[in-house]
């Protein structure tokens, strides 16, 4: 006898080990979901506001009406920032992009004085661009504007494309993984349907019955939550040494959001569908606990 519940015991434990381990991919998967989810309108936000407008000035502009029209334009409510650039430090910077001084084969300095204007996200936009032209133009220094119309335009419209597949994606891992999560548990239950019909011929109340099970759904729940936010946190460090510092996903907040939503999720799919598989046992005729 010692021998067969020394294997009895195994089976429980691998059933428990492999309950565990579904649920901690499954939430891990969620969690990365999430992750791109809000990380996404943080990247999103941080490419349109690094897309400016050039404010191409006067010749005969004078650098105290230049550093007025700037404090004007770092007032507006879109603005994030900008960024005066004189003659020489344009054809400095564009002297660097040719690999060759074009000012002193062409004999003078053709670039105008100019200011970058970078806009805050939701101005970053093809209308917005369009009537801010407009309006930059109406400045008295103001000889020019330019800014790459193709580029705002696509970079918006495969933002929304990107967001759209995003959350389709997520809605279907979450479906996905409720039914795997309940899945896993109704097997752990089932291979105990012939102990829950035990408890109910001596008596035991129905209560009493589902409490151990619910105890231990809601044990792996949680165990398999702070296991997917590990696995988490060790994605995270491999991805952003990748990105070699170009982007961090280290936002506390966003990670504590995540991680307390794994922890929920996992809990509460646990506690259901353990609570619903038990109850089907419960219910059950004893002729049927073997089909």
């Amino acid at each position: 006898m010692p021998g067969k519940d020394y294997t009895i015991q195994r089976r429980l434990t691998a059933s428990y080990f492999t309950s565990v381990v579904s649920i901690t991919l499954v939430l891990f998967l969620i969690g990365l979901a999430g992750i791109l989810i809000l990380n996404a309108k943080k990247l999103s936000d941080y490419v349109r506001e690094n897309i400016g407008i050039s404010v191409f000035l006067n010749d005969d502009a004078r650098e105290v009406d230049i550093f007025s029209l700037q404090k004007t334009l770092d007032a507006k409510r879109y603005v994030k920032e900008t960024r005066y650039i004189t003659r020489e430090k344009a054809a400095e910077e564009f002297q660097q992009e040719l690999g060759e001084d074009f000012v002193e084969f062409l004999g003078y300095n053709p670039l105008p004085s100019s200011i970058d204007v970078k806009l805050l996200a939701p101005y970053a936009n093809p209308d917005s661009f369009a009537v801010l032209e407009k309006e930059f133009r109406a400045y008295p220094l103001v000889a020019d504007v330019a800014y790459q119309k193709d580029l705002v335009y696509a970079v918006n419209l495969n933002i929304r494309k990107i967001s759209l597949s995003i959350l389709i994606f997520s809605i279907l891992l979450f479906l996905i993984a409720v039914t795997l999560i309940n899945n896993t548990i109704r097997l752990t239950v089932y291979s105990k349907r012939f102990i829950i019909r035990t408890m109910q011929l001596v008596g035991a109340h129905h209560y009493l019955i589902r409490r151990p099970f619910l105890i231990k759904g809601v044990t792996q729940g949680v165990v398999a939550a702070f296991l997917a936010m590990v696995l988490l946190l060790a994605a995270i460090f491999i991805a952003e040494q990748q990105l070699e510092g170009l982007f961090s996903f280290q936002d506390f907040r966003i990670l504590g959001i995540i991680f307390a939503v794994i922890l929920v999720i996992g809990v509460l799919i646990a506690w259901f569908s353990t609570l619903l598989s038990v109850n089907k046992y419960l219910n059950m005729k004893t002729d049927n606990l073997y089909t």
